[in-house]
């Protein structure tokens, strides 16, 4: 009892003092201690007169929580938010609690005081309605009503600092408050957002609210948010949801280069305005106060909470300086001045000075929100969230904390618990945009992609020119394949902010992912003159210069992208990718005007490049080991490079009318899969082109069939010694040195001729490759190799990694794979009884208590604490050429990360020894193809008499889907070799694969050839038509005969 008359004597002291930082620090413990309504009241009277407004309001609330009818509390929140320039709220609040005070006993000098105060607030009104007429009247000004605003504003100030509504002089210290809405930005000024740059380079964490001036992420002193520069790594894994690096599903896939980028993307990139508001306050000069020992300490720190505001870290440090030499153990200083460091980028020094304010009184939990935000920006996000947690003890209700430890959260890929603390934080806070939008990118990850979207609608709706709202909704419907909606929410930004970088970059990413690859130069184009720096928009418009031929342009973006100083690892990737896609671009450069067949990647790019550019490496070791590429110079002087001029002859426009119409079959009706008119393309004129060659094989092997006796038909139908394919590379020396020795394509490639046999002629790696060149040639960026065509890491087991869940994030495109991926492992265990560890040594499951477990299991986490560790199983191929044998098919993966989620997913190793038994198979497959159609139903149109031929494409599709013999795009490579083969057989596909059904992951997920073909066919077979229509377009291989005409069709389109 002694001890609170004590502290209520020293209060007494303190506010006649007026030391009101140290008077709330005893109400903050007196509070601790009992929730008394008058100290709520008196806490909030010693904010309102540091004019930190948004704590009165927060403190005048939790009053009235508990008194509705008590009358101080409406007469300091209404001033608060008058001050904030919420006259109308003001008003009504005022006019409420008259209400209350004229039908109860209320003190009659609050009662007088009141109605003074809505006296004035009414005139003012009426005025502010005056001054909105005249100026609406003058048909000139656009502007009226903003400016009639900040005279009532002004004029307001003055009366409230009239009536000594406030105790401190020049509204000084509601300029360090009212700033704190805005003043924090990164485009207050060019000269501020110089000295930020460095902080900016990575999207600045303070929160878009801040700079809105709808919330206040300050406590206590009224700073601006933290969290830190670091924090705006938006989503990468909702965009590794969407963008990790996968082969098993690439129809009509987002490329490579969208892959990458769109990591890049989801980072919020918070463009900070400063509202009228901020601009307003920053002529209150907080430095005309001199710099004396005699000032009052709150009116120091208050000056040092602007400086910091104003992002003069230099200046505030220096003040905070001063009154440390005094109390070196000052809480409110040392937070101070640890903001200021934290925003200098000095984050152990920040959290070494928030550490000491903590020693110094471990009730300040602002000292613990701000310690909470610097350890988040160093990567310490467990004892982040503990910080931030133990903040909110001090503050249960606080939504900026909330706020703040959701972002947290999120950044640290627990997008379960970031959707929590949101949704509470707008429970308490309903207008807050950003904890919207972050919302909105949270629940995205999680696969609530409904709430998602209402959730960033919602943050547009309480600010309709909420930028990043805008970019976020866009790239939300762009990473659901909704490109429609996407390049709305885009020309809406656009419509708000014709000169926003970002918004060109993503525009110009959707364009390109939707193969409008010149269209999204313009855009890209138009991004990097307003951000010449942004490697993003040079990486992406070097690829639309590299896909459409202009090599020059290309070579020039990647040496820019090259040559930038970049600050982080993501961007670093980019640069490293731009070295290897500048090789290629000159490779490419360097065969424009040679047969399309000695296009030769796999037999002309050394091994080791491929493979360091199949895994984005480090490209040292290739700039030692491997010959580059020729200059593009040294091209130009040959004459090797010609701009590639592209007529719409007749023939050419019918060849290509019919290869867009074959290749939009092709497309995934899924979400994650734009439509790509670029790849729709080069899938139809890649199944023309094989169902030419292929016909002109299958002739010569009617011929010899004819020719043959009954003994050699049977014999040609018995399995057949495989055929060993010498592709021997074109240039040895070096990554597709022009220099080459070799006066004929590499044997893999090399197609028909006249010979004899048809089989020795075609071989299944001639016919699948002729489709991996045109998938190599329409996006350049991608890395398409065969995978035993890379180095000795072959041996290793080299193969692709295809997540349908990370962490917490379902991805996007794959998790709706997951139940049917689940049910397959937990069949797989069921018979082996087992699975293997990270080291590949056996854990049994034999006991049948776990087996019962594992058949119940109904996700990762079930599964997982069933095995207890990392492990995978295979699935298994039954073999059609060697009865009863069993290929490995695909492996399925759990692995935990952190203590939040798990990797699930399917890899495909490609060892020499599983590569050499899918090779016996897809040779069996093809010559079982080649007899079913070139004996006697050779040539037929009668639909139930090719039905032989039916069902061998696709059993031989299956085997190459689970063979998975590509680094990416097998996918789209098997479903268009799977359409050439219907057209060679007089069959065309004429419909569309169902919605939802990805066809590489109806093999993948099944044990048995017959399982994969009665389940396709199903919905396949009604949409195929006799057609022999096919037969009179003209011939591919002669129509585009060079490399460079090849590009020119692809990039070329007459609308």
């Amino acid at each position: 009892m002694e001890s609170k008359v004590t502290e209520r004597i020293e209060l007494a002291k303190l506010c006649s003092s007026k030391e009101w930082s140290k008077a709330i620090r005893i109400l903050d413990s007196l509070l601790s201690q009992t929730c008394v309504i008058q100290d709520i009241c008196n806490r909030a009277y010693c904010y309102s007169q540091l004019e930190l407004h948004k704590h009165v309001i927060k403190d005048c609330d939790k009053a009235l929580e508990l008194d509705p009818k008590l009358l101080q509390a409406y007469i300091l929140k209404g001033r608060a938010l008058s001050a904030l320039g919420k006259k109308e709220e003001s008003l009504l609040l005022w006019e409420q609690g008259y209400e209350h005070a004229v039908h109860q006993s209320a003190d009659l000098k609050q009662l007088l005081e009141l109605e003074e105060l809505l006296k004035i607030a009414k005139q003012n009104t009426a005025a502010a309605r005056d001054n909105q007429l005249v100026e609406s009247s003058d048909p000139e000004s656009n502007t009226g009503p903003l400016l009639s605003t900040k005279s009532v504003e002004t004029c307001d100030n003055s009366k409230a600092s009239d009536m000594k509504l406030k105790a401190c002089s020049s509204g000084m210290l509601d300029s360090c408050e009212k700033s704190n809405n805005s003043s924090v930005t990164q485009n207050s000024s060019s000269k501020n957002a110089k000295k930020q740059k460095k902080i900016e380079r990575k999207p600045n964490g303070l929160h878009e609210r801040q700079a809105n001036g709808t919330k206040d992420n300050g406590k206590k002193l009224g700073y601006p948010s933290l969290v830190c520069s670091e924090l705006s790594d938006i989503s990468e894994d909702s965009r590794k949801s969407s963008a990790v690096t996968s082969e098993s599903s690439e129809q009509s896939e987002p490329n490579e280069l969208q892959e990458i980028l769109s990591q890049l993307n989801n980072k919020c990139d918070v463009r900070l305005e400063m509202s009228d508001e901020g601009k307003r306050n920053k002529k209150f000069c907080v430095t005309r106060v001199n710099k004396t020992k005699s000032i009052n300490v709150d009116f120091r720190l208050s000056r040092g909470i602007a400086q910091v505001n104003e992002g003069r870290y230099g200046n505030a440090v220096s003040i905070f300086d001063k009154i440390l030499e005094e109390d070196p153990t000052y809480p409110e200083a040392l937070i101070g001045r640890g903001t200021a460091l934290a925003f200098q980028r000095e984050l152990d020094a920040a959290i070494s000075d928030f550490t000491k304010a903590i020693q110094s009184n471990p009730s300040a939990g602002e000292a613990w929100k701000r310690r909470g935000q610097a350890r988040a920006a160093l990567g310490e996000s467990a004892e982040a969230i503990t910080d931030l947690t133990k903040a909110l003890e001090f503050e249960p209700d606080s939504a900026d904390i909330l706020h703040e430890r959701g972002i947290v959260n999120f950044k640290f890929k627990d997008f379960k618990t970031a959707v929590e603390d949101l949704s509470t934080c707008v429970k308490f806070d309903k207008d807050n945009k950003s904890a919207y939008t972050y919302l909105g990118l949270a629940l995205s990850s999680l696969g609530e992609y409904r709430k998602a979207e209402e959730a960033h609608k919602k943050a547009i709706q309480i600010e309709r020119n909420f930028l990043e709202a805008w970019a976020h909704l866009a790239q939300f419907y762009q990473d659901l394949a909704n490109s429609e909606k996407a390049l709305e929410c885009l020309c809406q930004l656009l419509q708000i902010d014709g000169r926003y970088a970002k918004a060109y970059h993503l525009r110009g990413l959707l364009l390109h992912g939707m193969g409008e690859h010149r269209n999204a130069i313009k855009d890209l184009s138009m991004g990097l003159a307003i951000d010449n720096a942004n490697i993003e928009c040079l990486y992406l418009r070097a690829s639309c210069y590299h896909a459409i031929g202009l090599y020059k342009e290309a070579v020039k973006d990647y040496d820019a992208a090259l040559d930038l100083e970049l600050d982080s690892m993501e961007k670093f990737v980019l640069q490293c990718l731009a070295f290897y896609q500048k090789e290629i671009a000159l490779y490419t450069a360097s065969k424009i005007n040679s047969e399309f067949c000695w296009f030769d990647i796999d037999g002309d790019i050394d091994p080791l490049f491929k493979e360091y550019w199949c895994k984005r490496l480090h490209p040292k070791n290739v700039c030692e080991k491997v010959y580059r590429q020729p200059p593009l110079k040294e091209s130009l002087k040959k004459g090797k490079l010609r701009k590639q001029e592209f007529s719409f002859t007749k023939q050419k426009h019918a060849l290509l009318q019919a290869a867009d119409s074959i290749g939009r079959n092709i497309q995934y009706h899924c979400p994650g899969f734009l439509h790509n008119r670029r790849q729709h393309r080069m899938a139809g004129l890649a199944a023309i082109e094989i169902a030419q060659k292929v016909s002109k094989a299958w002739r010569a092997l009617q011929a010899e069939w004819r020719n043959s006796t009954k003994g050699t038909t049977k014999s040609g139908k018995r399995l057949r010694r495989r055929e060993k394919l010498n592709s021997i590379s074109l240039n040895r020396g070096g990554a597709g040195c022009s220099t080459s020795s070799s006066s004929e394509p590499s044997t893999l490639y090399s197609l028909i001729d006249d010979r004899s046999t048809g089989r020795s002629m075609m071989s299944w790696n001639h016919l699948y490759s002729l489709a991996v060149k045109w998938r190599q040639i329409s996006e350049p960026c991608d890395p398409v190799v065969w995978i035993n065509k890379l180095s000795e890491e072959f041996n290793t087991g080299f193969g692709s990694h295809t997540p349908l869940v990370l962490g917490q994030a379902k991805v996007v495109r794959y998790y709706p794979n997951f139940q049917r991926t689940l049910t397959v492992a937990k069949a797989v265990i069921k018979e082996k009884k087992s699975v293997c560890n990270k080291e590949d040594k056996i854990i049994d499951l034999s006991e049948q208590r776990k087996l019962q477990e594992i058949m119940t299991a109904e996700s990762s986490s079930d599964l997982y604490r069933v095995v207890g560790q990392d492990f995978w199983l295979a699935t298994w191929c039954n073999s059609t050429a060697l009865e009863g044998k069993r290929l490995e098919g695909t492996r399925i993966t759990l692995m935990k990360m952190g203590e939040i989620g798990y990797d699930f997913a399917i890899r495909t190793p490609c060892t020499p020894a599983r590569w050499d038994d899918f090779d016996v198979e897809m040779t069996s497959a093809w010559e079982a193809l080649c007899d079913a159609y070139c004996g006697e139903n050779y040539g037929s149109t009668d639909f139930d008499v090719l039905e032989n031929v039916r069902d061998a494409i696709l059993r031989m599709t299956y085997y190459w889907y689970n063979f998975m013999p590509l680094s990416r795009g097998t996918a789209v490579v098997g479903f268009t070799v799977l359409l050439g083969l219907f057209l060679a057989a007089n069959m065309e596909f004429t419909g569309s694969i169902p919605k939802g059904l990805q066809v590489d992951w109806e093999a993948i997920l099944e044990f048995d050839p017959n399982s994969f073909v009665d389940s396709v066919k199903r919905w396949l077979y009604p949409s195929l038509k006799v057609s022999t229509s096919w037969k009179s377009y003209p011939d591919v291989t002669s129509t585009f005969e060079t490399t460079g005409s090849v590009v020119a069709a692809l990039s070329t389109y007459s609308d």
